[in-house]
């Protein structure tokens, strides 16, 4: 199936609504354009996502592809080629993974280059950490990975924001929030990383403590990030996953797993009304 600006919104809004609850309420909150420009972005770093992540796949095969949909990615993209390499997994693959093309093909054009350069830097340096089976043993390790699968996402929504809205935000403190986010996430999931996948991104010599630390200290940049936010409704976009984060984190911290659906649902209203 292909697919045009006009039939975008739907199809992609429920490929994106399927795979993320965390942004996809966020990016309903977006003007047209960004919002279609957002949720592209979104579902083309979540299919290269899904490579890296696949359980069933062997590292030396993620590799190979990711280094090569990295390459096909600083180019004019050719779907064709791109559904050649999947194919020794296509099987295994999600409907987000194998619509690459539908994703590319539906960001407006002035932003596509953007998310093309994000995409092509974020498929190398996940080849990258696979190839090293995810092995982070210094907080310089940890913050190269975490730059790769978040802090430029960061970025990449950054140049987004100046492109298509003129607001000017600070490189490092983009990076910041993407790491905020991304250490969230990995203290959410240390037990089930190490049990299913033999994964830790805790650094060697580090306790939980150190990767509380490490949130905190990066969840600050994120608070810092929202100051040069003039636009409300990109402010707004950018407030729900960060509340949700600042939420998780303090729950964790209290010995609990992770906020309720109910405290998500809280959330998603207070973060409204201010």
């Amino acid at each position: 199936m292909t697919m045009t600006q006009k039939n975008f919104p739907k199809d992609a809004m429920r490929v994106l609504k399927e795979t993320s609850r965390t942004f996809y309420i966020p990016i309903t909150f977006l003007d047209k354009e960004l919002k279609h420009t957002v949720a592209s972005a979104y579902l083309v770093m979540r299919a290269i996502d899904e490579i890296e992540d696949h359980e069933e796949v062997e590292n030396d095969t993620k590799h190979a592809i990711l280094m090569q949909v990295s390459d096909l990615l600083k180019q004019p993209f050719d779907e064709e080629q791109y559904l050649q390499l999947l194919a020794p997994v296509k099987d295994k693959m999600p409907e987000v993974t194998l619509r690459l093309g539908d994703w590319l093909r539906a960001c407006p054009e002035n932003t596509v280059h953007i998310v093309m350069n994000s995409a092509h830097e974020m498929a190398y340096g996940m080849a990258k950490w696979v190839k090293a089976d995810w092995n982070i043993q210094t907080k310089e390790d940890l913050d190269d990975y975490t730059y790769y699968v978040a802090g430029l996402v960061g970025v990449m929504l950054s140049d987004i924001w100046e492109q298509s809205a003129g607001v000017k935000t600070d490189r490092d403190l983009a990076i910041g929030y993407g790491r905020g986010l991304q250490a969230v996430n990995i203290l959410r999931n240390e037990q089930e990383d190490y049990d299913e996948r033999g994964v830790s991104f805790v650094p060697d010599d580090w306790t939980r403590q150190d990767l509380f630390d490490y949130a905190d200290e990066n969840l600050a940049k994120a608070d810092e990030y929202m100051k040069s936010i003039n636009k409300k409704t990109i402010l707004l976009f950018c407030r729900l996953p960060l509340a949700l984060a600042h939420k998780t984190l303090k729950a964790m911290k209290n010995g609990r797993e992770k906020i309720s659906r109910q405290e998500v649902e809280e959330t998603v209203e207070e973060v409204q009304k201010d």
